[in-house]
């Protein structure tokens, strides 16, 4: 599966193509190393390495994934709370459904 990496219009290196070189490197090493080690490298990417833009590239890819994942994570924490709730019967007992929570 390909997914293709999107530059922002509004960056300041939208038109460099390391820039788009380090969000595609970002893309495929998040395939092999966690989001946590991602961030280290793009870390050392920031301070080490000699093209900005390709810092700036995938430091933005890393920023996104973690977006996503917060995103997903929050989804997902929704979606098992209202099984829970369903589960135990909760969510059509009349305490539940009632508009007055003080019995």
């Amino acid at each position: 599966m390909s997914l293709m990496t999107f530059d922002h219009i509004n960056n300041g290196y939208a038109g460099d193509p390391a820039h788009s070189i380090g969000r595609a490197d970002a893309y495929d090493d998040a395939q092999t190393l966690t989001l946590d080690q991602l961030t280290i490298r793009a870390g050392m990417y920031a301070d080490h390495h000699p093209a900005l833009a390709y810092a700036m590239g995938y430091m933005d890819r890393v920023i996104e994934m973690r977006l996503e994942q917060d995103a997903v994570a929050a989804a997902e924490a929704e979606l098992a709370q209202t099984w829970l709730a369903r589960k135990q019967g909760r969510e059509t007992s009349s305490l539940h459904t009632r508009k007055d929570h003080t019995a």
